[in-house]
């Protein structure tokens, strides 16, 4: 299906958002997501279906100083 990822329209074959944050690499407790302009809380990212269209935000958190 063919969603947007941080303004870059992707293809992906995740169905979940857990999926799609495994896709990118990212580790789900480093990351907020945002989709369709909502924040999705980090419990629901596995139960989270995404759907053809989808605009999603995901944010890294970075440490260090």
């Amino acid at each position: 299906m063919k969603i947007k990822v941080n303004g870059e329209e992707i293809e992906t074959a995740a169905e979940t958002l857990e999926g799609l944050i495994g896709e990118c690499r990212l580790e789900p407790q480093g990351v907020a997501v945002e989709v369709n302009l909502n924040i999705v809380r980090k419990t629901e990212y596995g139960a989270f279906r995404l759907k053809e269209g989808d605009v999603v935000e995901i944010v890294s958190f970075v440490g260090g100083g």
